[in-house]
């Protein structure tokens, strides 16, 4: 069984990305020997980054369980809103302390990143639906070692355009994402 985690870069209560990623996590789950699992980063809540902090402590204690998902997973979807033009600091700072080793040696740590299948998505109030954000961490994770797969989706006018549960309600769009969600999982089954 194949093992995905599906987050958002948002932990607003009310985050579109998170209504969005929720209904991935939907839609990967009735693929069969997939095991979905919706994570929201507000259950892990990290300092901001600094190697001195890192020296002092060691990886805190909430940034050490998220990369445990990650390192326990073959894939991860996310779905990230734009702040002016990139994705935002909450995602990154939560990626940046996921790269960071356990313990001292770094013997035994597994590889959160690498080799790893990642899609990605976006949704916001405006027209663009957060698109601009999406090619940064596209980058960003290809950089790590991630396999990005080619289809992305950004879902514009979000606030109208996905119901109480983010689904999508323009037709052709709620396709597209699909068939990201397909391709994303054909990818993780075969890689």
């Amino acid at each position: 069984m194949k093992k995905i985690i599906v987050f958002a870069g948002s932990i607003r209560t009310e985050s579109l990305n998170k209504k969005l990623a929720l209904y991935a996590t939907k839609l990967i789950k009735t693929h069969d020997d997939i095991d979905a699992q919706f994570v929201d980063l507000a259950d892990y809540d990290m300092p901001i980054y600094n190697g001195d902090l890192e020296d002092a402590n060691g990886l805190p204690e909430k940034a050490g369980a998220f990369k445990s998902l990650l390192e326990d997973c073959d894939g991860f979807f996310i779905a990230s809103p734009e702040y002016n033009g990139f994705f935002t600091p909450l995602l990154k700072n939560t990626l940046d302390w996921a790269t960071r080793p356990h313990n001292d040696d770094n013997k035994n740590d597994k590889e959160p990143f690498k080799g790893k299948i990642a899609a990605l998505a976006a949704c916001s109030p405006g027209p663009l639906g957060g698109l601009r954000g999406l090619p940064h961490l596209r980058t960003y994770l290809s950089g790590i070692g991630t396999h990005v797969i080619p289809m992305q989706t950004a879902v514009g006018n979000a606030m109208s355009n996905l119901d109480d549960n983010g689904v999508i309600q323009d037709n052709n769009l709620d396709a597209m994402f699909n068939a990201e969600i397909e391709q994303f999982i054909k990818a993780v089954k075969v890689l």
